[in-house]
């Protein structure tokens, strides 16, 4: 039996109903069927008119994926959660879901680049209008808001500049005029920061990431009300057919248990590489809301318990030399994505935000010599030796 009192390391690996009660079995059961039997035709009838509850075809529902999702919603503090067979297909059902053609939506101009992506080439041709501003000041998602707007999205931390947004001033914005708030929580994790507790509707998980922590799934994560949960799958989710696999769900509640000790471990790491860099003479600035300096270092307080395992830092030099640093790294791992084991490197001008032109890139406080650091569980003094011979051979 799960006890309030317990600590959320203690929830994370018991989760909200512990000992499967069916079987008893530890490790949640992998259900790989596509479809299930019906005991009757009458069952089958009353199935499909909602009228009784259990499973008809795994795009619908499948109890691997139910249990996954009650822990998403545990952990977060939600009524209930949804999974998807990615981060973008989460993004995409919750405004699919809200927003009709001749709507639009408020989003921070700093976000993933798929996401980005997403908004700008695809949503326009649903005649979705998403409209970014720089979420760090509150007075410009106000000033975009109109009749027609449905939503407020906004990540922090950001990626991947790690821009820290007040989620409370945000989630008030959204209540003065009666839409929702959605929180991209990808960088944070319900380890760190809890959305819903400082106001928000909705959170937004790529569970690819941290959730995962190892580098071997995709998948996405919406938790709200139940009622728009319930919205979502039967609006969206289940006609787009956005489901995640019932073996992908199971690797996710694998990477629930450890999730409090990796993601301590990825925030000390980080706080040493930051500090690190911020030191270097080769480095010119440092993005990691755990030091003083930067901008939203006590909002970051006020809204998480630490300050993550990303950063970011723009070196002294040129596009090129970028390049060069990360050619020359011998431990870390030149690779896209974030919340691995491993420590990954990337250029987020040239891969993850190449979706942005010159203009937007620099509007969202992205600059062409900027890397991004997911710093991962090895010893933090063998990360910074790799940064150091790599730093060496520039400029």
């Amino acid at each position: 039996m799960v006890k309030k009192e317990w600590r959320f390391d203690t929830l994370a690996v018991h989760g909200s109903e512990g000992i499967d009660p069916h079987t008893g079995a530890v490790s949640p059961p992998i259900y790989q069927s596509s479809t299930f039997a019906f005991r009757d035709s009458a069952h089958g009838e009353a199935l499909f008119k909602g009228e009784a509850s259990g499973y008809i075809y795994s795009r619908l529902g499948n109890p691997t994926e139910d249990c996954l999702e009650r822990e998403m919603a545990f952990l977060e503090g939600g009524e209930a959660a949804l999974a998807f067979s990615s981060g973008l297909s989460a993004e995409a059902a919750l405004v699919m879901t809200l927003c009709s053609s001749g709507d639009n939506f408020v989003t921070s101009i700093t976000v993933y680049g798929g996401t980005y992506a997403l908004w700008k080439s695809f949503m326009p041709r649903m005649g979705i209008e998403p409209r970014d501003v720089r979420a760090t000041h509150l007075d410009a998602i106000e000033a975009a808001i109109d009749d027609k707007t449905r939503l407020i999205f906004v990540e922090t931390p950001a990626n991947p500049n790690l821009d820290i947004i007040d989620i409370r001033g945000c989630a008030d914005i959204a209540k003065r005029h009666n839409i929702p708030l959605a929180v991209d929580n990808t960088f944070a994790t319900s380890a760190l920061q809890r959305p819903l507790e400082h106001g928000a509707d909705v959170v937004v998980h790529s569970a690819t990431k941290y959730i995962s922590g190892h580098g071997d799934t995709v998948a996405g994560i919406l938790v709200g009300t139940r009622e728009f949960m319930d919205r979502v799958r039967k609006e969206t989710l289940n006609h787009v057919g956005f489901c995640i696999s019932p073996f992908n769900a199971w690797l996710l509640l694998r990477g629930l248990k450890t999730l409090p000790v990796r993601v301590r471990r990825h925030c000390k790491n980080a706080m040493r590489v930051a500090q690190y860099l911020s030191f270097h003479p080769k480095v010119k600035k440092v993005y990691y809301p755990g030091l003083r300096i930067h901008p939203g270092h006590e909002i970051a307080r006020s809204q998480m318990s630490d300050f993550g395992g990303m950063v970011a830092f723009e070196i002294k030099g040129t596009r090129e030399d970028g390049k060069k640093l990360m050619d020359s790294m011998e431990l870390c791992v030149l690779a896209v994505s974030l919340g691995d084991c491993d420590t990954l490197i990337c250029h987020p001008a040239s891969t993850t935000h190449s979706t942005y032109t010159a203009e937007q890139l620099a509007e969202a406080g992205i600059s062409e010599t900027m890397i991004r650091i997911s710093v991962g569980v090895e010893d933090p003094r063998d990360i910074c030796n790799d940064l150091g011979q790599a730093l060496k051979r520039i400029g």
